[in-house]
């Protein structure tokens, strides 16, 4: 099953083990048992450390545990299983697991093991999964971490399109989906220090207590995607004091899934790149504050000359130059029933959630690049895609419609104007729209909604302080100068056009070099009278 490369990078990889391991693996007579036998026996034979064995007794099949045997004189780690055969996205998953269980270190700061050491009290994680899925195996592997390190906590992954019955019967319809206890814990990409936090009741005030007592930055960056990035390596190259604060160290391209148009770089997967943009940034004297949500900017002529950042933990930052860098999330449809039912039907993500959807009937909603790219992805795993469009003609490039319209389980609706997503009160049934020619309005009978209709910057907490436009994004001019003193922007948040990776690389960059040339001039000293 894994080919020649893919083997000898596995077998370098598990020479690094210091304990053995074994599969534990749960079988029944199916053909899925079979290929993760196969897979199993495969893995285990490219090191002496490493072993089957078909006695496990879970009732997932099939499953397996990756268990490190009792007599080997360390502590006995059993907590981490994949009800999933896990290739694409899920194999890292598969391998850091078997080198946590086997004895090397987790790639966590000592801070968050010790958090994680100190939990007392049983924890049973189930995470629901599907294969293609870029948001997951940050989810996997934060919870694999926690099961290797504490033994008072457990963790499966389960593969939705592997047990659909189970899917079915908890109505998850979005992935990453988190139980703890038997209880729904969270949904969607997470990070294992929210993880920490969020199981940790007293972690965001200990947080608060810690940014208060910062000094202030030279430079302090608000936001942690490509051009948040960017501005944080510029300003930190500069030898000047710099700080990030974001919520997720990436933003939005964590959630996105090929990247091929970002110069020298052919192709890429976005957590890929979001991993290399923090790991650059690491490689300076940067003070990255993450899970921070900014909330109000005070300007520098209210507060003694230093531009004041108040956090939603109550927190806050000062710095002598701002750079504001917060990006964009996917725009809603602001319709009845989409809130209600986000997570039961509606959601956001084609590539996370279309394998929970098959052979179902959904919509896609939009008609530009995203939503044909949706609805061409969805249309190899469900039965059929309706894909609606509010103007007359596609907006997608036209290579993207030759193939969209090639299609046999593809109907496209133009003219037509979302009114209602309708459902029975826990998922989706169907969609309301209006054609907008005719005035009619029509009903659909789908299973799911997947929405692609653009971006909604994330300035609302700037309101009043900066100039923003009708479509609130911040206003810069060509050096990315706001029209706060002292005050800079980048990125999809900005009235810059083209929201592009490399545009906002580029944007960020242009920030920091302006902001240290604020830096130049504003301290400069005063000529000598003479």
């Amino acid at each position: 099953m894994l080919n020649e490369q893919l083997a000898a990078q596995l077998q370098t990889h598990l020479a690094r083990l210091v304990h053995p391991v074994v599969f534990e693996a749960s079988l029944d007579d199916s053909a899925k048992s079979a290929e993760l036998l196969e897979l199993l026996t495969e893995i285990a034979s490219l090191s002496d450390l490493v072993s089957v064995s078909t006695a496990g007794t879970d009732h997932r099949r099939p499953s397996f545990a990756i268990d490190r045997p009792a007599g080997d004189g360390s502590d006995l780690v059993d907590g981490v299983r994949f009800a999933a055969i896990p290739l694409g996205h899920e194999f890292t998953s598969l391998v850091l697991a078997i080198l946590q269980v086997g004895g090397v270190a987790p790639k966590v700061t000592d801070e968050t093991l010790a958090a994680i050491r100190s939990i007392d009290r049983d924890l049973s994680f189930e995470t629901y999964i599907s294969l293609s899925c870029q948001n997951c195996p940050d989810v996997v592997q934060a919870l694999n971490v926690l099961a290797v390190v504490n033994p008072r906590i457990s963790h499966v992954a389960i593969d939705g399109a592997l047990f659909q019955g189970e899917v079915a019967q908890r109505r998850v319809m979005a992935v990453p989906t988190v139980y703890l206890n038997g209880e729904v814990f969270d949904q969607g990409r997470m990070t294992i220090d929210q993880i920490v936090a969020k199981l940790d009741s007293g972690a965001e005030a200990r947080m608060a207590a810690e940014i208060d007592a910062r000094e202030a930055y030279d430079v302090l960056v608000v936001g942690g995607g490509p051009a948040g990035a960017a501005a944080a390596v510029y300003a930190a190259r500069k030898g000047i004091r710099t700080g990030v604060a974001t919520e997720r160290f990436g933003g939005q391209v964590l959630d996105t899934m090929g990247i091929e148009n970002l110069i020298s770089v052919p192709k890429t997967e976005g957590p890929k790149l979001a991993s290399a943009l923090e790991q650059h940034v690491r490689e300076y004297d940067v003070d990255i504050m993450n899970l921070q949500r900014a909330t109000r900017v005070v300007p520098a002529a209210e507060v003694g000359g230093l531009t004041t950042v108040e956090l939603a933990n109550g927190a806050t930052l000062s710095a002598r130059t701002l750079i504001l860098a917060t990006g964009a999330r996917w725009r809603n449809m602001n319709v009845p029933g989409e809130q209600e039912y986000r997570n039961k039907g509606v959601t956001y993500c084609p590539h996370c959630d279309g394998p929970l959807f098959a052979g179902k009937r959904v919509a896609a909603i939009g008609g530009g690049n995203s939503g044909v790219e949706a609805a061409i992805d969805l249309a190899g795993v469900v039965a059929h895609v309706t894909l609606f469009e509010f103007m007359g003609e596609l907006r997608a490039d036209e290579v993207l419609q030759r193939k969209l319209r090639s299609l046999p389980n593809v109907d496209i609706v133009l003219n037509a104007r979302t009114t209602e997503v309708r459902g029975d009160g826990s998922q989706v049934t169907g969609l309301a729209y209006e054609d907008r020619v005719s005035g009619t309005h029509h009903t659909l009978d789908l299973d799911g909604v997947f929405v692609q209709i653009g971006l909604l910057p994330n300035t609302e907490w700037l309101a009043g302080a900066v100039e923003l436009s009708e479509r609130g994004e911040i206003v810069v001019d060509a050096r990315g100068a706001t029209s706060l003193p002292g005050v800079f922007a980048a990125g999809d948040a900005t009235t810059v056009p083209y929201k592009q990776i490399v545009i906002s690389m580029g944007q960020g960059a242009t920030a920091a070099l302006s902001a240290f040339d604020h830096l130049i001039r504003t301290s400069a000293p005063e000529p000598a009278l003479v």
